[in-house]
C-alpha cells in the first residue's frame, strides 16, 4: 500500500543542513493501522507530510499503490491526494461554516452534485456520531466533536489512506479514548489504511498493528506493537513504553529484584493470547520440587489481544530442576527472561 525507500528531507534554509529525516525505509500494508512515535523534533511530522507531498522529500521514493508520488505532475498529484485524507491536531475547521458545510467543502471542490453531497454528509454524520450537530458552528462544539468533524471531512472523498497528525494530543484522556475507538471502528468497517503520528505510547497501544519509533530523524526501532511493547530494544523505545508499562521493565528499576536480594531464580514470564488465562505455570511446577512466589503481575490487552506478565521467584529443588521448569515454559510458547543472573 505505502512503500517508502531511503527517504530524506533536508531544509536548505536551516544552517548546517541537518536532515529532518534520513534513511527512512517503511512498508505499510493495506488496511493496517501503523503508528509512528517520537519526541518533538524527531521528524515524525515531516515524514507524515512527505507521504502526500505536503513536504517534498529531498531524495528517496514514496510509492502508494505502486505509483511513485514524486513523479506525478500537479494534476495527477491533486487526484491522488483525494484518496489520502488528513486529520490535524488542531482540527483546521472553517470557523464561519457549519459542521455540514465543513464536510461538504472537499466534495464541492471535486464538483459533486448537491443531492449527492447531502447524502454523503448524512452518511458521514451517522458514522462519526454527530447527527444532531449538522447546523452548528465549530465554536459551539467540544474538542472531541470538532475532531469528529475533521474525521468526517477527511473521509468525504472515500479515501484509501487516512493520515493522522497528532489527532488526539489536544484532547483530554476520555475524549482521546473515544476518538481512538472511532478510528478503530472506521478501520474495521471501511478497511481504510491509517498512518498516525503521536508522542503518546497509549495511543499506539490502543489501536495500532505495528509501530516505528523515531529519534533525530531516524527510525530506531520498528515491529509489531506487542513485540515492541513487551521487548523494547532502543533506549527511547524503553522510555516510551515506561510511560504505560504496568510494572518495571528491568530488574535495574526494582531493587527488590537485583542479584543477591533473592535466594531463588527470579524470572519474568510473558503470556500472549489465550495462554494468558491458562494455569501454565502451576501445571509446569506441580510435579517438581520447585515452588514459586509471584512478586508482581498484570493482565491487560493491546488492541483486543490479551497478554499477561508475571515476575516470579522460583525456589526449591536443584538448579537443574529450575532450569527444566524454565525450558518447559518456553516449550509451551511462553517467553521467559531470567532477571537475577
Amino acid at each position: 500500500m505505502i512503500h517508502i525507500e531511503n527517504l530524506q528531507k533536508v531544509y536548505e534554509d536551516i544552517p548546517g543542513r541537518v536532515p529532518a529525516i534520513q534513511q527512512i525505509h517503511l512498508h505499510i500494508d493495506r488496511g493496517e493501522i501503523f503508528g509512528i512515535i517520537g519526541h518533538s523534533g524527531a521528524g515524525k511530522s515531516t515524514l507524515l507530510r512527505c507521504v502526500n507531498l505536503l513536504e517534498r522529500p529531498s531524495s528517496g521514493s514514496i510509492h502508494i499503490d505502486g505509483e511513485e508520488m514524486t513523479k506525478l505532475d500537479s494534476r495527477q498529484l491533486q487526484t491522488k491526494r483525494r484518496k489520502i485524507g488528513m486529520i490535524f491536531q488542531h482540527f483546521n475547521l472553517l470557523s464561519s461554516s457549519t459542521v455540514a458545510e465543513n464536510i461538504a467543502f472537499p466534495l464541492k471542490l471535486v464538483g459533486m452534485g448537491q443531492v449527492a453531497i447531502q447524502a454523503r454528509i448524512k452518511e458521514l454524520l451517522d458514522l462519526v456520531g454527530l447527527q444532531e450537530h449538522a447546523h452548528k458552528y465549530p465554536n459551539q462544539l467540544s474538542g472531541g466533536q470538532k475532531q469528529r468533524v475533521g474525521i468526517a471531512r477527511a473521509l468525504a472523498n472515500h479515501p484509501d489512506i487516512l493520515l493522522c497528525d497528532e489527532a488526539t494530543s489536544a484532547l483530554d484522556p476520555q475524549t482521546t479514548n473515544a476518538i481512538l475507538a472511532l478510528l478503530l471502528d472506521i478501520n474495521r468497517k471501511l478497511g481504510i489504511t491509517i498512518l498516525l503520528i503521536t508522542h503518546e505510547m497509549q495511543v499506539i497501544r490502543a489501536i495500532c498493528d505495528r509501530v516505528a519509533v523515531m529519534e533525530k530523524g531516524l527510525i530506531v526501532e520498528t515491529g509489531k506493537v506487542l513485540d515492541v511493547f513487551l521487548k523494547p530494544q532502543h533506549a527511547v523505545t524503553k522510555e516510551f513504553v515506561g510511560q504505560v508499562s504496568d510494572f518495571a521493565l528491568s530488574s535495574d528499576r526494582d531493587p527488590m529484584l537485583k542479584q543477591g536480594e533473592k535466594e531463588g531464580t527470579v524470572i519474568r514470564i510473558t503470556y500472549i493470547g489465550a495462554k494468558t488465562y491458562e494455569p501454565i505455570l502451576f501445571e509446569t511446577v506441580k510435579s517438581t520440587n520447585v515452588s514459586f512466589a509471584i512478586l508482581q503481575g498484570t493482565i491487560s490487552s493491546m488492541k483486543s489481544v490479551p497478554y499477561g506478565q508475571l515476575i516470579v521467584e522460583l525456589t526449591g529443588g536443584h538448579q537443574e530442576e529450575i532450569d527444566s521448569v524454565i525450558a518447559k515454559l518456553e516449550q509451551e510458547g511462553i517467553d521467559v527472561e531470567v532477571l537475577n543472573q
